[in-house]
């Protein structure tokens, strides 16, 4: 009769690839994204990488170190697929012009998953795109007409009190993440750059500078057309 510890190295599973690089880099990632922790929860929650109790825990966090802690351990326990997102997220362009050290991630990546683990990298090409995966690729294209988050930052001084009005009813935003973008940022000029910039991640290569002009020149919202005409102006 087997003993207890050979039942359990029989059942343990080597963990996919994905998990296995996210939890390689985990104290060098904490070391990093502890400088603005609150920004690296809003962007995974905008990509759906945790579940709503999940962010509501990392949320409550007051420690920077100890937030991100919490966020790569509720990335890991949702399993490979967020694992993944998190690994694209680090790559986008604001991530890494907010976080310059993270610019090891991508060769990384690479790195890892074209070595070992070729049964995990086979499962992944047969299963279809997740949709973690669609905003990088793009992002990567870069359009040209798309929405920078120095253009948001302009705009975001421009709208005044309106600002949860021109959410739900001309972004088409949830209240309940209006009311989530205003627990979270302190001031004004924060709450209509984050709302603009949750705008931008759900309309992914449709969040354009041109998009976001017409949705904003609503006569409904009164902004001074001198405050986003900028908008349509061509690089």
């Amino acid at each position: 009769m087997p003993s207890p510890r050979q039942d359990i190295s029989v059942m343990t599973e080597e963990p996919a690839a994905e998990i296995q690089l996210l939890r390689q880099q985990k104290a060098k990632l904490i070391e990093i994204l502890r400088a603005d922790a609150d920004f690296v929860l809003q962007h995974a929650d905008a990509r759906c990488l945790l579940s709503p109790q999940g962010y509501q825990q990392v949320k409550s966090c007051r420690i920077p170190s100890e937030k991100v802690t919490d966020l790569l351990d509720h990335v890991l326990q949702r399993g490979p697929e967020a694992a993944q997102g998190f690994l694209e997220l680090l790559k986008e362009q604001p991530m890494q012009e907010t976080f310059p050290l993270l610019s090891f991630v991508k060769d990384l990546q690479i790195t890892t998953l074209s070595t070992g683990n070729k049964e995990a990298l086979t499962k992944r090409k047969r299963t279809p795109e997740t949709q973690d995966s669609i905003p990088a690729k793009n992002k990567r294209s870069n359009g040209p007409g798309l929405v920078k988050e120095k253009q948001l930052m302009t705009v975001a001084r421009a709208v005044g009190r309106s600002w949860r009005e021109i959410g739900r009813m001309g972004l088409d935003i949830p209240s309940v993440k209006l009311e989530q973008i205003e627990e979270d940022h302190s001031t004004h000029t924060e709450r209509v750059f984050a709302m603009l910039r949750y705008w931008c991640t759900c309309q992914r290569d449709k969040a354009t500078a041109a998009h976001l002009h017409s949705l904003l020149s609503r006569e409904d919202w009164a902004l001074p057309p001198d405050s986003i005409d900028f908008l349509l102006e061509s690089d």
